[in-house]
């Protein structure tokens, strides 16, 4: 049986692969809070090369190709991807983009994670490729400019399972429609909005709030209730291999970075713990580890799925950092040799299941 745990602290590990360039980040050490999210938004602005709208559709194939689920080279779309199956339509580069949509699969266009009607549709903003992502056109409408949230009531379930309802989020203000992705994306969304807010915090004030942006508190970027939902989603989905490959590529074409990808932990350190970051028996279905707390290094993982599909795990600290990956991790049974990790919270994900458990 699951239960609700506080949030701790483990050690600092860096993520693989981030080809971050050498000296890109010079300035942060030793900065927290609001201090540092106002040095890395300097940072990714510095250098920032702004490219049309257009422009965008020629670099999906470089920063959006499914080369992860399907590996097939079509277009990875949020909306659509189905991550333990078939997808239920797919999209080829240059194939299918919008005039007009009537249902799921008609087109694909672009999804700005903040919508443009909240900064006017100006650029750069209109054509930063860190948070507009090319997704299914009926879907992208079915999510409007509404802010992203929690829905216990669907009005719309798109194929993939993304919901359009009433707001259920935990201390909302706001009680409107909301959109909430599958679970398998949640953190990536959440590190869209948080670029933005960092990445633009000089001009926030200029924007519109859409029940999403704080333009009266720029520090903090975000409403609280959809801040701490994001925070939450941030440290439940940490950072893919996926995330990682799109951010070394939207560094080559706009040269600029989304620092919370190289360093998830800079979230917790500019924002702290979402009020909301305990168990949640919803994100965590479909997977359970015993002993939990673990007291020595070998965990069993058991599910309603057939474990063997994936190929596989990784191991997160609670600020977001991979400290552990096992390839082909149920081959043969389903125990996991754990590397020594210190007492503290881990989550352990593999394909779209994400689960909690206690080191002592």
């Amino acid at each position: 049986m699951k239960k609700s745990i506080l949030i701790l602290f483990v050690g600092i590990f860096g993520i693989a692969n981030a080809q971050i360039p050498t000296g890109y980040y010079d300035g942060t050490s030793g900065l927290t809070g609001y201090t540092l999210k106002t040095k890395l938004g300097q940072i990714i602005t510095a250098g920032y090369s702004q490219h049309t709208y257009d422009e965008l559709d020629g670099e999906y194939p470089k920063s959006d190709a499914d080369k992860y689920y399907e590996n097939d080279n079509t277009i990875l779309d949020i909306y659509s991807e189905n991550p333990i199956g078939p997808d239920p339509y797919n999209y080829t580069f240059g194939v299918k983009k919008c005039g007009n949509y009537a249902v799921e699969g008609d087109c694909y266009n672009k999804e700005h994670t903040v919508p443009q009607s909240l900064f006017n549709q100006k650029l750069p903003m209109r054509s930063d490729i860190h948070h507009v992502l090319p997704t299914d056109g009926k879907v992208n409408g079915y999510r409007s400019n509404y802010p992203f949230g929690k829905v216990a009531n669907p009005s719309i379930t798109s194929k993939n399972g993304s919901k359009l309802g009433p707001n259920a989020t935990p201390g909302a203000t706001y009680f409107g429609s909301v959109f909430e992705p599958i679970n398998e994306f949640k953190g990536d969304i959440a590190r869209c909005l948080l670029y933005f807010v960092t990445r633009y915090q000089t001009q926030l004030s200029s924007f519109s709030s859409g029940n999403i942006l704080n333009t009266s508190n720029v520090s903090q970027g975000l409403v609280t209730w959809e801040l701490n939902l994001l925070l939450l989603w941030h440290q439940q989905d940490p950072v893919s291999q996926k995330e990682i490959d799109r951010n070394n590529a939207a560094y080559s074409y706009q040269k600029n970075r989304n620092p919370y990808i190289d360093h998830p932990e800079w979230v917790t350190e500019v924002w702290g713990i979402s009020p909301l970051a305990v168990d949640d028996a919803v994100f965590s279905k479909n997977l359970n580890i015993a002993p939990n707390p673990v007291r020595g290094n070998i965990i069993n993982v058991t599910g309603d799925k057939d474990l063997k599909k994936f190929n596989k795990a990784f191991i997160y600290n609670m600020v977001g950092q991979n400290v552990q990956t096992i390839e082909n991790p149920f081959q043969n049974g389903n125990t996991i040799q754990l590397n020594n990790l210190p007492k503290g919270v881990y989550i352990l994900k593999t394909g779209e299941l994400n689960t909690k458990f206690v080191v002592e």
